[in-house]
């Protein structure tokens, strides 16, 4: 078993001593290091662990089963004896049983059922670098668990390229670096980026990297849909090669066809990011790789989780490279170019920031949380994105404000997302348990029918059930997607005690039951249109060109892209409305129609933002009719409002004194106060406001005069007159600023010749700014030095405009000059 020179044996001793002295030890290595298969079993002789277990924690079923085998086969004994392990809907333990391979949602599980984890000394959290949710989730449970219950347990965090030294300070504890046994690997990039559709990119290099190298290839690629594509394309170029795909969801025989060797062809293994760590695939010398990986988003915005396709990151591209220099020196093609290649992003995101929480929300509370911002995330979860899924848990029934129904609690007995678990236990309620698991598992598998076949879930049920009974496809169905479909709906019926049904589905019993599990997508058509439609959240969608649904007026959604602007429905179903008045609730709608000017006061039933039927209010009270003119007027703005450009004058002439007079109380008059305050001074006059219209009609003048407490309106004309007398006798109007800054007077020269000072405002202390005007109105000179225009700048402007304006007075002596708004007399 023991193989010395493997790495993870130069870091066993420290790890050993580590381990004894502290509950939480971090431990980085590269591949193929040992530290998936040897490690556990080296720890099994450890004292501290006498009479108790390990779990290994593993991100994805594939890697849980093979490194089980794995260790089983170093031990010569059967999985299922000292090594097992336990994925969704398989389990392979025995009585004798020490070491648990897990995926990671199984953990959150077993925490759930004994919070005490009786029996187990360690847990191993293998891969964390992939940052799943379920990982994040785990981790902090089970420091809860230390910290509350078992301050014996050990945690240990393990990850081939992991910011260890960051996570370790996070954890407070040590941390240990595995030095590596890997070959060298020589990277080969392209000139270019490459253009085109991405399966002929990959199948063109595979084909060069089968004439230029030696040995087995594995191809990375982003999904199932590429790896049909590269495989097809491959097959018909390279006859004598074994193409074989490697994703989660192949039957186990098919994924062992895919790790083994094959001792009489070359082989080419076409994998999705499964095979980039955890996995050992004999063989391997060469890597290909698309530079592309596909990832779950989900958008607190829209409440939408979609599939989107991304560069891959630094620290995955090099594990994946590494899967070349496992068995000796190898290649890595990596098709893009080294610009590109710069620019990757160090490290992938933590799930828990992309991720839909609903799962998370729900296990959190039967665990007790009340505040999730509580407990020592390494990554917190996004605000945004926890309303969401506490809005969709209170929608099927799970969670009545923080506490967890009966109902939520039924639905953590199934190991999916709560919708589909939802759909379940509705479905066996309504007698339609064998169209609910049929359902359910084609909605958690890959669409099997190809994207031109329209939205319809019906169809899908159609073609499912003719291949139960005659292996044959319908509809261009995948075969081998329908095969996963049938072997998931399976163990539904098997959990749900019913059996298959092989009838035609009803279309609306289908669409009843995906709106059991999809409240928040209720969509309606909107009026003239045959496409577009509105979800109950709000949000427009739409089918595509010449899908079988359009037109239907009511459709239950179950997948969509949450788009831009507009969503695009992939899969849904008809519903009828009568089946809907159960799921609506009454509301008292009381809106300002922003776009009509209008205050809308009505009864609605509504299921979301959907209204079913409306009908008028037949009463408002008052005081929500203010409530919502108020609101309408923060949105609109106080435009909204009869303003004149004297009550905007009056408005900056008091933000004036205020600032000029800070001791004498002047309230705060400005936009943003008056906005913040519309319920003290212009709510009581919103009684009779019922159109846009009805505010032009408020006396505005009368409403802000009223914030002057006594004696400040006096003063206020006394302090900032609205006009000031010039020695030609004209009264010109002065323009206040509300910041405060002097008032504006502006004036023609010749109606101030021998006037020596410059006008002021607020008794004397604040001089105006002259806005000195031609006699055609034109700014000559902008001023508060008045003596000094007359003194120094005069004679130039005289010398320029006399002879512009001829008509007009130009005395070479202004102080002693007539004032004038006139002309010169004939």
């Amino acid at each position: 078993m023991k193989d010395a020179s493997l790495p993870i044996y130069t870091v066993l001793p420290a790890l050993r001593k580590a381990l004894g002295t502290h509950r939480t030890v971090v431990l980085q290595a590269p591949p193929g290091a040992g530290k998936s298969t040897l490690l556990p079993l080296e720890l099994l002789k450890e004292p501290w662990l006498e009479g108790q277990k390990i779990w290994m924690l593993q991100p994805r079923r594939l890697a849980a089963r093979n490194v089980a085998a794995r260790m089983a086969d170093l031990l010569g004994e059967p999985v299922g004896q000292t090594v097992g392990y336990q994925v969704r809907f398989e389990r392979r333990v025995g009585p004798a049983t020490r070491i648990e391979v897990l995926t990671e949602g199984i953990l959150t599980r077993r925490l759930q059922q004994d919070p005490g984890l009786e029996g187990v000394g360690l847990i191993l959290f293998d891969e964390f670098h992939e940052r799943s949710l379920q990982a994040d989730l785990g981790l902090v449970l089970c420091r809860e668990v230390q910290q509350a219950l078992r301050p014996d347990l050990r945690l240990l965090l393990m990850s081939a390229t992991l910011d260890a030294e960051g996570l370790g300070a996070f954890l407070q504890a040590p941390v240990l670096t595995a030095e590596g046994r890997q070959y060298p690997v020589e990277i080969r990039y392209l000139p270019k980026d490459p253009e085109g559709p991405l399966p002929g990119v990959v199948a063109g290099a595979v084909s060069r990297a089968l004439a230029e190298q030696a040995g087995d290839v594995l191809v990375f690629l982003p999904g199932v849909g590429e790896i049909t594509r590269v495989e097809r394309l491959l097959t018909e170029r390279h006859p004598e090669i074994k193409i074989t795909p490697l994703y989660g969801d192949l039957p186990l025989a098919a994924q062992q066809a895919a790790i083994l060797p094959d001792p009489a062809r070359r082989k080419v293994v076409l994998a999705t990011s499964i095979a980039e760590t955890s996995l050992t695939i004999e063989g391997i010398r060469v890597v290909v790789d698309s530079g592309y990986s596909r990832l779950p988003r989900f958008e607190a915005r829209s409440g939408l989780t979609r599939l989107v396709t991304v560069r891959v990151t630094r620290d995955a591209a090099q594990q994946r490279a590494g899967r070349a220099g496992r068995l000796g020196p190898g290649v890595c093609y990596r098709l893009w170019s080294p610009a590109t290649d710069a620019q990757l992003l160090p490290q992938r995101r933590p799930e828990i920031l992309e991720a839909d929480l609903a799962s998370l929300v729900l296990e959190l509370a039967r665990w007790g949380v009340q505040d999730p911002f509580a407990l020592d995330w390494v990554t917190p979860p996004p605000a945004g994105a926890l309303r969401q899924a506490r809005d969709l848990l209170e929608a099927l029934g799970a969670l009545e404000g923080p506490t967890l129904t009966e109902r939520g609690k039924a639905l953590l007995e199934w190991p999916t997302h709560p919708r589909l678990a939802h759909l379940l236990l509705e479905g066996l309620a309504l007698g339609q348990g064998a169209l609910a698991t049929d359902l359910a598992a084609l909605l958690e598998e890959r669409d099997p029918l190809p994207r031109e076949t329209g939205a319809d879930l019906g169809l899908r049920i159609e073609a499912l059930r003719h291949w139960r009974q005659t292996r044959q496809a319908l509809h261009s169905a995948e075969t081998g997607v329908l095969s996963r479909v049938e072997r998931l709906s399976q163990e539904w019926r098997k959990r749900l005690g019913v059996t298959a049904d092989n009838r035609p589905p009803e279309p609306h019993m289908v669409g009843l039951l995906v709106a059991q599990a999809y409240p928040d997508r209720l969509a309606h058509l909107r009026e003239g249109d045959r496409l577009r439609y509105r979800l109950s959240g709000g949000r427009g969608v739409r089918l595509g060109e010449d899908d079988p649904l359009a037109g239907t007026p009511w459709l239950a959604v179950a997948h969509l892209d949450a788009g831009q602007e507009e969503g695009r429905i992939f899969l849904a179903a008809p519903v009828e409305p009568e089946h809907l008045a159960p799921r609506a609730r009454p509301v008292e709608h009381i809106a300002w129609d922003a776009r009509n000017g209008v205050l809308l006061a009505q009864r609605e039933l509504r299921i979301g933002e959907v209204v079913l039927s409306k009908e008028p209010l037949a009463r408002l009270e008052p005081a929500r009719r203010r409530e919502v003119l108020c609101r309408a007027v923060r949105s609109e703005g106080l435009g909204l409002l009869p303003w004149t450009e004297a009550l905007r004058q009056w408005q900056a002439r008091v933000l004036s004194l205020r600032s000029w007079r800070p001791q004498e109380g002047w309230p705060d008059v400005s936009d943003a106060h008056l906005l913040e305050t519309l319920e003290d001074w212009l709510a009581p006059w919103l009684d009779g406001v019922s159109r846009r219209e009805d505010f032009g009609r408020l006396e505005l003048q009368s409403l802000l005069g009223g914030l002057l407490p006594w004696p400040l309106p006096a003063r206020l004309e006394a302090l900032a007159p609205t006009r000031l007398e010039v020695p030609s006798g004209s009264k010109i109007k002065l323009t206040y600023s509300p910041d405060g800054s002097p008032p504006v007077l502006a004036v023609k020269l010749q109606e101030l010749f021998g006037l020596a000072d410059t006008p002021t405002v607020n008794e004397g202390r604040t001089p105006v700014l002259l806005h000195l005007l031609s006699p055609a109105g034109r700014p000559i000179q902008v001023t508060q030095d008045l003596k000094s225009f007359w003194n120094n700048t005069y004679p130039e402007v005289r010398k320029e405009l006399r002879g512009r304006y001829s008509k007009h007075p130009w005395p070479e002596d202004p102080w002693n000059a007539e004032p004038t708004r006139k002309t010169k007399p004939r």
